[in-house]
């Protein structure tokens, strides 16, 4: 089986566990119009780099509306060697993506996103910026003291408001 198949199955395996994003609902009204919000940030986001030709489907994995939130997408890829399958986070910090390959569920790719943006804290207080071969996503602001002192407060926040609800059985927020 390649690469590309396995991580097909394996992305239609996870999908088919997650909520699909047409059908969010949160706690309320507000909570649900602002995961929706979110959820079309996380499409725009997806959609804006060369390797992604098209986003096909998306899920929702959890969140908090207006804070944090974690979708699944299928995507159809712009170029070879992309994985169909990419996990997004948005929200009140820069987004990220992860293929499928790195993540198998909505709390893995929550814990991997604070792991690299930590590292990307660390990188950014020296001055210096990160790759992905490093663990480090791409942040869309400059490699400064400032910059990583600004995230590092929003991502202490993330973890202790939104990593107790990755912590259950389900690996969701709802």
């Amino acid at each position: 089986m390649s690469r590309h198949v396995s991580a097909d199955l394996e992305g239609e395996l996870i999908a088919a566990e997650l909520t699909p994003s047409e059908n969010i609902e949160g706690d309320d009204e507000e909570d649900t119009a602002l995961l929706q919000k979110m959820w079309e940030e996380a499409w725009r986001y997806i959609s804006s780099f060369a390797w992604c030709k098209s986003a096909i489907a998306s899920y929702f994995g959890g969140g908090v509306g207006g804070i944090f939130a974690v979708f699944f997408f299928r995507i159809q890829p712009g170029r070879t060697g992309v994985d169909p399958w990419i996990w997004v986070m948005v929200g009140d910090v820069p987004s990220a993506y992860l293929p499928v390959t790195d993540c198998k569920s909505p709390g893995e790719a929550f814990r991997t996103y604070i792991r690299g943006m930590k590292k990307w804290v660390e990188l950014a207080r020296q001055g210096k910026e990160g790759t992905p071969e490093q663990g480090v996503p791409p942040v869309n602001v400059p490699a400064t003291p400032e910059w990583a002192e600004q995230l590092d407060k929003r991502l202490q926040m993330l973890e202790f408001v939104i990593s107790p609800f990755f912590e259950g059985g389900a690996d969701a927020i709802h």
